[in-house]
């Protein structure tokens, strides 16, 4: 049978359906394409999800809110911070200068030359110190005013004052009313009454003796023991009331 006359024949038709079809669809491509093979237990990877583009920028505003939050918080509580302690350095206990007694002692000048009153002079041999000042040089001079004993106490013959610092030297004079002392620091055994020593030459001065200075002037506290020049420079006494006054220095 010719193959046109197939083709115009009916009974090819039915059969030419079912296989051109399967003709068309198995393009060389198709055919020859691997397919995945298949794992037991692993179902075939899809696509993956598309990233939300907002999502960068969602946790910026999340991690800012949180230090905002934080910052806040930490600022709306007071913070009291721990006080360091600081040792207060060491004190050294100074002592208080002694005081000075010479600053009780009166203090003669020509405005207020009372240095004691005569009550203070009851028994002989009594004595008080004083400063006088120089009126040539403005010095305050040290000085002892002695009774004397015999006189009466309101007349000026019955004291004798003298300045205490040692003629043409450095030591100062004291009035000894200790005859121990006159015996055993000065070596003076014969002493019966109280005398003015110098410390530094071991020199005496009698307040009962008298002597002359060159020029024939007559000074008191002659000299029983040592190698001075003279006697003690003596402070003139002057009675007023019941005032004694010392006028001037030698």
């Amino acid at each position: 049978m010719a193959l046109s006359s197939v083709f115009r024949s009916g009974w090819f038709s039915p059969l030419l359906r079912i296989v051109w079809p399967a003709m068309t669809d198995s393009s060389p491509s198709s055919r020859f394409k691997s397919e995945m093979p298949q794992i037991p237990g692993l179902t075939p990877s899809s696509k993956p999800p598309r990233r939300n583009p907002l999502l960068p920028l969602i946790l910026g505003f999340t991690v800012a809110g949180v230090l905002i939050l934080l910052s806040s918080h930490w600022l709306t509580h007071p913070h009291t911070a721990e006080a360091v302690r600081v040792e207060p350095p060491a004190q050294i206990e100074v002592p208080p200068p002694a005081p000075d007694p010479s600053a009780s002692l009166p203090h003669a000048d020509e405005k207020n030359p009372a240095i004691a009153g005569i009550s203070d002079f009851a028994q002989p041999w009594s004595s008080a110190d004083f400063f006088i000042k120089n009126r040539l040089t403005g010095e305050n001079i040290p000085a002892t005013i002695m009774r004397l004993p015999g006189g009466s106490a309101a007349s000026a013959s019955a004291y004798w004052a003298f300045s205490r610092k040692a003629p043409y030297g450095s030591c100062e004079l004291e009035y000894v009313s200790n005859l121990e002392k006159l015996r055993s620091d000065y070596g003076y055994q014969a002493a019966k009454h109280p005398l003015v020593g110098n410390p530094c030459s071991r020199t005496l001065y009698d307040p009962l003796n008298t002597t002359s200075l060159p020029g024939n002037v007559w000074v008191r506290g002659g000299i029983v023991q040592g190698s001075d020049i003279r006697p003690p420079f003596g402070v003139e006494i002057e009675i007023q009331g019941k005032q004694i006054l010392a006028i001037r220095s030698e």
